[in-house]
């Protein structure tokens, strides 16, 4: 009976956790990208799209 009660209990906190896990993940999923981000991946872009300009040369 109380391996019941105590498995019952681990299995209520595994899908407490499952749940809390999958809403913190889709929050960060929804967070706008920083600026400083946004800025460094459109240089990174400008310097690919030079380099494979160059390389058609």
């Amino acid at each position: 009976m109380e391996n019941a009660v105590q498995d019952e209990k681990q299995e209520r906190a595994r899908i407490q956790i499952d749940e809390n896990l999958k809403r913190v993940y889709q929050e960060a999923v929804e967070e706008a990208l920083p600026d400083r981000f946004h800025d460094l991946l459109e240089k990174l872009k400008a310097q690919d799209a030079q380099k494979q300009g160059n390389a058609q040369k």
